[in-house]
C-alpha cells in the first residue's frame, strides 16, 4: 500500500504546481480590455455598459477619466480598472503636490475599499507628447506623474496600484525603418529616458498606443497586407529577425527604444489597438474584422513579438463609437467602437481569439428617442441658404459617414441633405428647432434610412436621464413652496 500512495500523493502533487503554474502564467502571459471613452452626445447609462462588459466577459478598462459616475457603475464589478488623468489636469497637478494628493484621496481612495474599484492603475495624462501639441505638456507631464506615485504611496496604494503615461508610438522612431535602428526621439530622448527610469524604479509599465491602420491612412504607398497579421508580401529583415506585420515591427522598435534608454525589461502594455469601420475607404467593418481576427488570435497563442515572445496585454480601441470625437485626424476618429453608438455589436469576433466568431452581446435596456426622422423638405422654394445651412447641420452634427468610401457615400443630394440634418436632430435630442432650416426640413415619423445607410434615431442617453430627473426634482421643489 506505501507504493500506490506515495504515487497518488506524487501525482496530486504535481497536478497542484501544474495547475498554479497556469494560473500564475494566465495572469503574465497576455490578456484583453477595451477602452471605454464617453466623447459623445449620448452616452449609454454607466451600468448598462458595465453589465454589457460582464456579459461579453472583458475584465479589463482603460478609462480618460475619472468619472464618478462611471467608477460608480463599476463597483463591486471587479473588472480591472485604468484611471485616466486628463491632460487639461497636469499643469494643475504638477504644480502643488497638494493637488496630487487630492486628486488620489477623490478619485483612488473612495473607490478602492472592499467591494470597492479594482483599479490597478492611473494614467497621467493621455499621449501627452504628441507632436500636434507643439511641447504643451513637455514641463508638467513628469512632475504630474511624480506627484501622484508619491500620493498613491502616502495613500498607501502605490504596491496595488502602479501609475504610467499612456504614449502615443511617435515618442520613438527609426532612422532606417527596421526595429533595431529605433530610439526616443531627439527632441524628448532625455526627458523619455527619466521617465521611463522612474517607471522602472516604481515598478509600472510603459503603455504604447499603436495603430496599423494609421500607418495605412498616412502613406498611400504603404502595403495593405503589411497593416494585418498573416503571411503577405511584405517583410522586413532586421538581423535575422522576420517581420511581417507593421505591429511587431512597430512594437520591437520601441523595446529597441527602451534597450538603449536603460530600461530592457520594462513591461509594455498596448493602451489602444484597434481599427475603424467607417469615415475611410479602408476603414470598414470587413477590414476590422480581418485585423482584430489576426490581432486576438495572435495574443491568444502567446507569440508576442520577436524581441518580445510570449504573452501581450492589450487594449482594443474602442468599446462604443464616439461622435464628439475630433475630426482634424480624420473622419474615421468616431467610429472606431466594436459597438454602435446604442450598443450594438458590428462584426461577429472572438474575444478569446480561438476563432469562434459570433456576435458580442449588446447593450440592454436601451432606450430610444420616438421614432422620428429630419429630412430635406423637397416642397420648399427657397434654397438660397441650403449650402450654409448644409455646413452649419454638419459642423454642429456628425457628417463623417457621408465621404468617399464611407457607408453613407452612395446617397443623392436629397440624401445627403437628410442625412446632415437628421445627424444633427438626433444629437440635439430631437429639438423641433433643430429641425425647420428656414422650412427646408421637416420632420417624419417614416424610417428615413435608405441605400443601405442607417438613419439613427438617438438614444435617451445617460445626461437626458438626469436633465429629467432634474427637471422632475425642480418642478417638484416649486410644488411644495408654492404650498408652503
Amino acid at each position: 500500500m506505501a507504493g500506490p500512495s506515495r504515487t497518488v500523493m506524487l501525482l496530486v502533487t504535481l497536478t497542484a504546481i501544474f495547475t498554479l503554474s497556469r494560473i500564475a502564467n494566465a495572469e503574465t502571459l497576455g490578456t484583453i480590455g477595451v477602452n471605454w471613452g464617453i466623447q459623445m452626445t449620448h452616452p449609454i447609462p454607466p451600468a448598462i455598459v458595465v453589465d454589457m462588459l460582464k456579459a461579453n466577459n472583458i475584465k479589463k478598462v482603460k478609462l480618460f477619466d475619472a468619472d464618478d459616475w462611471t467608477l460608480s457603475a463599476l463597483v463591486g464589478s471587479n473588472i480591472e480598472v485604468m484611471v485616466g488623468i486628463p491632460n487639461d489636469l497636469l499643469d494643475r497637478i504638477s504644480s502643488k503636490y497638494s493637488h496630487a494628493k487630492d486628486w488620489v484621496k477623490n478619485n483612488v481612495t473612495q473607490y478602492v475599499k472592499d467591494g470597492g474599484v479594482n483599479i490597478k492603475y492611473v494614467a497621467v495624462g493621455n499621449e501627452p507628447f504628441l507632436k500636434s501639441y507643439n511641447g504643451s505638456y513637455l514641463t508638467t507631464t513628469f512632475p504630474a506623474l511624480q506627484n501622484i506615485q508619491k500620493a498613491l504611496n502616502e495613500a498607501g496604494h502605490s504596491n496595488k496600484i502602479k501609475v504610467t503615461v499612456p504614449l502615443n508610438a511617435d515618442v520613438y522612431s527609426s532612422s532606417s525603418n527596421t526595429p533595431s535602428s529605433g530610439s526616443f526621439r531627439s527632441d524628448i530622448n532625455d526627458l523619455m529616458v527619466q521617465i521611463v527610469t522612474f517607471l522602472k524604479e516604481n515598478g509600472a509599465p510603459f503603455v504604447v498606443n499603436i495603430y496599423p491602420f494609421l500607418s495605412l491612412y498616412q502613406n498611400p504607398d504603404f502595403p495593405m497586407d503589411f497593416a494585418f497579421f498573416g503571411t503577405g508580401s511584405r517583410s522586413i529583415n532586421d538581423n535575422g529577425k522576420q517581420y511581417t506585420n507593421v505591429f511587431d515591427a512597430n512594437f520591437d522598435t520601441l523595446v529597441w527604444s527602451l534597450k538603449k534608454a536603460g530600461v530592457p525589461n520594462l513591461k509594455i502594455i498596448v493602451g489602444e489597438v484597434g481599427w475603424p469601420t467607417d469615415g475611410d475607404i479602408k476603414a470598414t467593418p470587413s477590414n476590422a474584422k480581418k485585423f482584430y481576427d489576426g490581432f486576438l488570435k495572435k495574443v491568444a497563442k502567446k507569440e508576442g513579438t520577436p524581441m518580445r515572445p510570449g504573452g501581450l496585454d492589450a487594449y482594443l480601441f474602442g468599446l462604443i463609437d464616439e461622435d464628439l470625437k475630433s475630426i482634424l485626424p480624420g473622419n474615421f476618429e468616431r467610429h472606431w467602437g466594436i459597438f454602435t453608438y446604442d450598443g450594438k455589436p458590428k462584426f461577429p469576433m472572438d474575444l478569446s481569439g480561438q476563432g469562434n466568431d459570433k456576435y458580442l452581446t449588446a447593450a440592454k435596456g436601451i432606450q430610444y428617442l420616438p421614432a422620428q426622422w429630419c429630412v430635406f423638405n423637397n416642397e420648399a422654394k427657397n434654397l438660397s441658404s441650403l449650402a450654409s445651412d448644409i455646413d452649419y447641420a454638419c459642423s454642429n452634427g456628425d457628417c463623417t459617414s457621408l465621404g468617399y468610401g464611407s457607408q453613407c457615400n452612395n446617397l443623392n443630394s436629397q440624401g445627403n441633405i437628410s442625412y446632415a440634418f437628421n445627424m444633427y436632430f438626433q444629437m440635439t435630442d430631437q429639438d423641433v428647432r433643430a429641425c425647420d432650416f428656414g422650412g427646408l426640413a421637416k420632420i417624419v415619423n417614416r424610417n428615413a434610412s435608405q441605400n443601405g445607410c442607417l438613419f439613427p434615431v438617438q438614444i435617451v442617453s445617460a445626461g437626458t436621464r438626469i436633465a429629467v430627473a432634474k427637471a422632475m426634482f425642480l418642478s417638484l421643489l416649486v410644488a411644495v413652496l408654492l404650498f408652503v
